[in-house]
């Protein structure tokens, strides 16, 4: 009796050997990752929930002065999109302006007006998608972040208006404090600052257009200067053509970010 009882537990137990030999191997991840075969871990998760929980946030939070500092900041990027633009194409930046109405001006010669106009709101929404894929690297956040610094130290040499000075000042202290706790205190914090900053300025980019463009007409607008360059471009057509190719660049952020994770 003992001796059958034991054959059966050994047939039992090699048939329980063979069905883990029959289970599949676990997939492998290719490097770059871009069919996001491997998504998603305990990284990515938090990724995709700390963005959900900015988006909530900027929704409801929008208007409120908790969030004025991240909506002038936004327009300085704005603006900062266009006298990069302008210098790319040979142009000469005098000034770079930011006003307490969340208002801004760039004010330049020469260069590409073709190129300089649609830099604004673009350069937003490409600057916030840059923010969101390097939010998923330590190092990458880092870089960031210190080349969101230097752009706002180059700007002070721009005759700023006092808005301007103490944005530029206030995101230098804010970027630097996460800096330095990210590399004393905790690890993935500067991360999560960066991700915030790509977000918002991400979000801020397709409500602007949105506000400005699309509901209505601006005169002076940035949609507006392109009608009067290509008459046949209605402000309103070009307002749904960056609408378009903001919420692109953000989707594809978002895409990027998780290939990075995902192959690392």
């Amino acid at each position: 009796m003992f001796l059958r009882r034991s054959r059966y537990l050994q047939y039992a137990f090699q048939e329980n050997l063979d069905l883990f030999d029959d289970a599949p191997p676990p997939p492998s991840c290719s490097n770059p990752n871009w069919t996001l075969d491997c998504c998603c871990g305990d990284e990515e998760i938090i990724f995709i929930s700390l963005m959900c929980g900015y988006l909530l946030a900027n929704f409801f939070l929008w208007n409120s002065m908790l969030l004025k500092p991240m909506r002038l900041i936004a327009v300085f990027v704005h603006e900062m999109s266009h006298a990069t633009a302008c210098w790319i194409t040979g142009g000469k930046v005098s000034a770079i302006e930011v006003y307490n109405n969340e208002g801004g001006v760039t004010k330049y010669q020469g260069g590409k007006r073709c190129i300089v106009i649609p830099a604004g709101y673009l350069g937003c929404a490409f600057w916030g998608m840059v923010f969101v894929v390097l939010s998923g690297d330590r190092t990458a956040s880092l870089i960031s972040a210190c080349v969101f610094l230097f752009a706002l130290v180059v700007s002070l040499f721009f005759a700023p208006n006092r808005v301007m000075v103490l944005l530029s000042v206030g995101f230098c202290v804010l970027t630097v404090g996460f800096i330095l706790m990210d590399r004393l205190l905790f690890h993935p914090l500067l991360q999560y600052l960066t991700l915030f900053y790509g977000v918002f300025i991400g979000s801020f980019s397709i409500y602007d257009i949105y506000d400005d463009l699309i509901t209505r007409t601006v005169e002076g607008s940035d949609a507006h200067a392109c009608h009067q360059l290509i008459p046949c471009c209605l402000p309103r057509c070009v307002g749904l053509q960056f609408a378009f190719l903001a919420l692109g660049l953000q989707a594809l952020g978002v895409y990027l970010a998780l290939v990075w994770m995902t192959s690392t």
